[in-house]
């Protein structure tokens, strides 16, 4: 128990970042991005005697985040249409901010909100390959899908987003 305790501690400090940034990028919410954060290790942690192959730790965890983000996000949506239907009234989506606060980060605001629109399965794809820098082999375990697959639909994903943001280049 001890030596399991450890060694979740170890997996823990190694990638909890990876895990943390990457919730973050798939919610563009930090309380969503930290409730997968701790709900993904919790799932580790109890898959850990699964693990069959530790050389590839890093993407099995983040496989486990990916589909522990798309679990609440799909949960959070459902509760948020319920919501929503039962009161009859719209959700306020975003909390208005300072204008120089807006104007600071306008355009990352337009590729996170574009990127919010993407399927799941673009926005993980972008996430992975663009913004965490995850190789096409890493990317591949973690969506549990060929590297061509991963080639293709990247291509086709920052198509579907360069649409979105305005920029059909």
């Amino acid at each position: 128990m001890l030596e399991e305790k450890i060694q979740i501690a170890q997996l823990y400090d190694a990638y909890h970042r990876d895990v943390y940034h990457f919730a973050l990028y798939y919610t563009n919410s930090k309380h969503e991005a930290e409730d997968i954060t701790q709900e993904t290790f919790l799932k580790v942690l109890k898959q850990l005697k699964h693990l069959k192959n530790t050389d590839k730790v890093k993407t099995w965890i983040l496989s486990i985040a990916r589909n522990t983000a798309v679990d609440i996000h799909r949960k959070q949506k459902m509760k948020r249409l319920l919501t929503e239907k039962l009161n009859r009234q719209p959700i306020l989506k975003d909390i208005q901010e300072p204008p120089e606060i807006v104007a600071k980060n306008e355009q990352w605001q337009t590729v996170q909100e574009a990127l919010m629109t993407l399927k799941s399965h673009d926005r993980t794809i972008i996430i992975c390959r663009m913004l965490k820098d995850y190789t096409i082999q890493e990317t591949s375990a973690i969506l549990g899908i060929s590297e061509v697959k991963v080639r293709v639909d990247f291509h086709r994903a920052m198509a579907r987003l360069r649409k979105k943001v305005g920029r059909d280049d």
